[in-house]
């Protein structure tokens, strides 16, 4: 169970470092191997790859009407490994689809991470605090 965010710095090249507290985890769970693909709210998502392996499933069988979120999840999909040094190389591509500069984000999401820009994730963040809770949430007691 990945929680958390951790700020990042992320080099020239689109490398991260893993931050040590997932490391050890990601090594026993998929071995070092994550899946990074686009995510609706402009971030990235970040799998191990078993867990990728059941979302793509769902993914792939959704309905011909849900074809364009198909090529988004899966047409943008990049497997990656967690390096000897503990860093990951984000795709230039997948850099650009999420506005990432070099100051990062990785949330521990659960099951997956998101990545994201550090300023896209403050401003998302306000705009979370400012709106509305949704009715799922009003009866939630901490």
């Amino acid at each position: 169970m990945f929680q958390g965010a951790s700020a990042l710095a992320m080099d020239a090249k689109g490398r991260l470092a893993v931050p040590t507290r997932h490391r050890e985890v990601l090594q026993a769970l998929c071995a070092g191997q994550l899946t990074i693909t686009k995510h609706p709210d402009g971030c990235l998502v970040v799998f191990p790859r078993s867990v990728w392996e059941g979302f793509r499933e769902r993914v792939a069988a959704l309905p011909m009407s849900a074809s364009g979120w198909k090529r988004v999840f899966l047409g943008n999909a990049m497997d990656v490994e967690i390096d000897g040094a503990a860093r990951v190389l984000i795709s230039p591509e997948l850099r650009a689809a999420a506005g990432l500069q070099k100051d990062v984000i990785l949330m521990g999401m659960g099951s997956h991470f998101e990545l994201w820009d550090a300023a896209a994730y403050a401003a998302h963040e306000a705009q979370v605090m400012q709106s509305e809770m949704p009715d799922a949430l009003k009866d939630f007691s901490f």
